[in-house]
């Protein structure tokens, strides 16, 4: 990739201190915080910190804030990215110090996983209940990648990504994967997930789904799953999600189907409880996005209880469309934990 001549300089510069190309091996494949770097490089934050700014002013490291934490990883786009790889491409991971930062880098992960599995474990109980309402999540699974087909995505956004289970899933026919959440807890059980197997093209972020920092058409599938029944608009977060798709874009939405178990509101603040097909259709179609299919899927049968069906909404942006402009402004909100 050709760049100009001062961009190429101060990338040169930024790259050219032991522990900015430490940094720049560090980054490669997961996002990291200053606290996370303290330990793995065994230096001060004030000066981890001021690397840091230097290797993010000449665009070879993206920042994100995330509640009080800052997380960093290295760009994955953009003339900046491209030097940072070929300037890290030259460090040998086998070089003891460099070798070390990776076994201190290791500790670090394996402590988020060994937290995940204690978070999961303290909510088992909660999660078979639910579960036993509704058709497995396996098939559930199986009918998404059916009704996206043998078609492979470029960027891929996941809505409300929590474990980060979704992107996992399509990881194998997508090229990037962004997995948007506002509970730092569940961000951090979707970087454990993207890590352990190794998913260096997915990537975790907190945000706001009424306020996503992305530019319009900006990915080709959007993925909203099991998420609209904890907003307060969810009509605005399908808005949303339809100002990313870029033309031919896809849109899949999972959710339940009207039902009466009131203890979700009341325990696991669901803010609706299911939705229409009528109405989720005619959400999709006040965005200008044209519904392909609405797919019910059949719940197991409960002696004495009503079980929940769980529908698909399957949509896509027309290839020459425009993104209606009379949709309405919503305020920033994040989706309860």
């Amino acid at each position: 990739m050709k760049m100009d001549l001062e961009t190429l300089l101060a990338g040169l510069r930024a790259g050219s201190d032991p522990t900015r190309l430490r940094l720049l091996a560090l980054l490669a494949h997961s996002d990291l915080n200053v606290k996370d770097l303290t330990r793995i490089l065994r230096q001060s934050q004030p000066r981890i910190s001021r690397h840091l700014k230097l290797l993010h002013e000449a665009g070879m490291i993206d920042r994100f804030q995330e509640g009080s934490w800052v997380f960093y990883r290295r760009k994955s786009r953009g003339p900046g990215a491209a030097l940072a790889t070929e300037i890290a491409a030259f460090v040998d991971l086998a070089d003891p110090i460099v070798a070390r930062d990776r076994e201190r880098f290791i500790e670090i992960k394996e402590e988020r996983a060994a937290a995940a599995a204690d978070y999961f474990r303290a909510r088992a109980a909660d999660w078979d209940r639910l579960r036993a309402l509704h058709i497995a999540e396996q098939d559930v699974e199986t009918a998404m990648l059916e009704a996206l087909g043998d078609r492979r995505f470029g960027r891929v956004l996941d809505l409300g990504t929590g474990t980060g289970r979704i992107l996992e899933l399509l990881a194998h026919r997508i090229d990037r994967g962004l997995g948007v959440d506002g509970s730092q807890e569940m961000l951090a059980l979707a970087r454990t997930r993207f890590e352990k197997a190794e998913l260096h093209h997915c990537q975790a972020r907190f945000g706001d789904l009424y306020d996503l920092n992305f530019d319009a058409g900006d990915f080709d599938a959007v993925i909203i799953h099991q998420v609209l029944h904890y907003l307060d608009d969810p009509a605005g977060a399908i808005a949303v999600a339809a100002r990313m798709l870029a033309p031919g874009g896809q849109l899949l939405i999972v959710d339940f189907a009207p039902h009466e178990h009131e203890f979700l509101r009341d325990e696991h603040t669901h803010q609706r409880l299911g939705f229409a097909t009528s109405e989720v259709s005619g959400w999709i179609a006040g965005t200008g996005l044209k519904l392909l299919k609405a797919r019910n899927l059949a719940p197991p049968r409960i002696a004495g209880k009503t079980a929940i069906t769980v529908t698909l909404w399957h949509a896509e942006r027309p290839a020459v469309a425009t993104i209606n402009p009379a949709l309405p402004a919503t305020e920033p909100r994040i989706r309860p934990t």
